[in-house]
């Protein structure tokens, strides 16, 4: 009989593909991953991955006891929820992943708003440049403008923002406003670092134009929003962000119109689980309730 705990450091290696990675999640060394590993293959009498220069890959065997393994995860991540008597208040841990700007300027105050509502639930907010892989297990639940791609992933659009050009007074006074969308060009913009955009959708200027004079560039745009504060020249920022600095002016409202879709997604695993569940409806809720305030001036 095999050791059923060794299942799972089989699924985080088969989730990461490489031993370091799965050793960091699990939180053990490197070789006790691939000990563990090494002892469920021989009390299967089954070889489960295929060791390449780049990584694990599962075998076909392995894949079989992959299906087999999330079965039993998501059982056992369920007990407590299954044997209670009534519903209970949701609680417990639940890792959300979004870009930084929408993390930073809406997401975190949202999720206070859920705190308040559920005490019980601790929201774990990672924001990064790229999308998170919820098949892997990075993330419980990803907020994203782009629907993710990902196997047993469960997708909803849930509202869109809008984004607008804005500059500070600064700027004008020195450079002046553009009165139409052809004098654009002419003016200085604050942009994304282009080799380092890791989601193409984000780099939102280049639906108005590819400006010919940059004077600031970052991957954060909290950081863009505050060199747009500071004068260093125009930038296409989110309502959500731009709305809550006094010192930003939008420019051309009625000329330059660009929207972004907000996707909600999840592991169809965790889909139904109460603190899941709960989160996931709480999203929905609050971007539909904030509409005009993320779309209108």
């Amino acid at each position: 009989m095999f050791n059923w705990n060794d299942l799972i450091f089989f699924l985080e290696l088969a989730r990461q593909g490489r031993l370091m990675p799965a050793a960091r999640r699990l939180k053990v060394d490197h070789t006790t991953v691939s000990r563990r590993i090494s002892e469920l293959e021989k009390d299967l009498s089954l070889k489960l991955f295929d060791r390449k220069p780049d990584g694990f890959v599962l075998t076909e065997p392995g894949h079989r006891l992959f299906a087999v393994a999330e079965r039993i995860e998501q059982e056992a991540v369920g007990v407590e929820e299954t044997l209670q008597a009534a519903p209970s208040a949701p609680r417990g841990h639940v890792r959300v992943a979004s870009m930084e700007g929408i993390g930073a300027f809406y997401l975190a105050e949202r999720f206070a708003e859920l705190a308040e509502k559920e005490p019980g639930l601790v929201v774990e907010l990672v924001t990064e440049r790229h999308l998170i892989n919820l098949t892997k297990r990075e993330a419980d639940i990803s907020i994203s403008f782009v629907p993710p791609q990902g196997q047993r992933l469960a997708v909803r659009r849930i509202g869109a923002f809008r984004l607008a050009l804005y500059a500070a007074p600064d700027y004008v006074r020195r450079f002046g406003m553009p009165r139409t969308r052809a004098e654009l060009p002419s003016h200085t913009f604050v942009d994304y670092v282009e080799d380092l955009v890791a989601i193409q959708p984000v780099h939102w200027l280049l639906d108005v134009l590819e400006p010919l004079k940059v004077s600031f560039r970052s991957t954060s745009m909290h950081a863009q929003q505050n060199a747009v504060a500071r004068g260093a020249g125009i930038g296409l920022l989110p309502l959500f962000s731009a709305k809550s600095n006094p010192r930003l002016i939008p420019i051309l409202t009625d000329e330059v119109v660009v929207m972004r879709d907000i996707y909600v997604s999840v592991h169809e695993d965790l889909e139904f689980m109460g603190r899941f569940r709960a989160v996931l409806q709480h999203l929905a809720e609050v971007v539909q309730r904030d509409a005009a305030y993320l779309t209108e001036f």
